[in-house]
């Protein structure tokens, strides 16, 4: 009955996070990051009491059939929801909080080969954006935005905005930046870039200014003698 609920919830998701979302028929038979979550959740119970094999089997024709990969041993909390979702891909050692919403191609990855925690832990309410990868045992802060394409190797706090390779905390001006406003995802290198620029303009009025000077002072010595 339990999972049951979970399952209702998820659907419940999928119209909440999806606005192109019409009725449950279409997310019972459409949706693959539906299906994906709804064959994990049975695989990862497999998983629970030892029966692995089939787990792993269960997980394999998952992949198969929906093109998302999520080891069956990965902990995933209620209300998660994968859009589109071709390209996911979760590790073993993952852990996925509640109400967390990851768009295709993201990538929750290991970087090491010893048989220990080696996957991130997302926390709850994030949004990780399209081709995002997240390598290591690392922490994801709650409430936290992973920009598209990018690449988080480090512990990142709560309320944060996360874009770049790798991976930089960003301030977009002090404005909050919504689950699905990607476009206004801060750029740290086009920052930094305008920032040298108008440096470099900076320097060259001063040196013209210094010059003026110099013709000046050069002027008057002439005109002394």
């Amino acid at each position: 009955m339990k999972l049951l609920n979970i399952l209702k919830e998820d659907i419940t998701t999928a119209f909440r996070k999806d606005p192109a979302c019409r009725n449950i028929l279409e997310i019972i038979f459409c949706y693959p990051g539906f299906h994906a979550l709804l064959l994990h959740r049975f695989a990862h119970s497999l998983w629970n009491i030892h029966l692995k094999f089939l787990a792993r089997l269960l997980s394999h024709i998952n992949r198969f059939l929906t093109g998302i990969e999520i080891h069956p041993a990965a902990k995933i909390g209620r209300r998660f929801f994968i859009d589109h979702g071709m390209g996911v891909v979760i590790g073993e050692t993952a852990e996925i909080g509640n109400d967390v919403l990851l768009y295709h191609g993201v990538t929750l990855g290991g970087v090491s080969l010893k048989k220990e925690k080696r996957h991130p832990t997302v926390s709850n309410n994030v949004v990780i954006g399209a081709g995002a990868k997240i390598l290591g045992p690392i922490n994801i802060g709650e409430n936290s935005k992973i920009g598209a394409n990018t690449v988080v190797i480090k512990d990142i706090p709560d309320n944060s905005t996360v874009v770049g390779i790798p991976g930089k905390i960003t301030i977009n001006k002090g404005k909050k930046v919504f689950d699905l406003d990607h476009n206004k995802l801060p750029d740290p290198s086009a920052t930094i870039i305008k920032n040298l620029i108008n440096k470099i303009d900076r320097l060259e009025k001063e040196i013209d200014k210094l010059k003026k000077q110099l013709n000046e002072a050069t002027y008057v010595d002439l005109k002394s003698e």
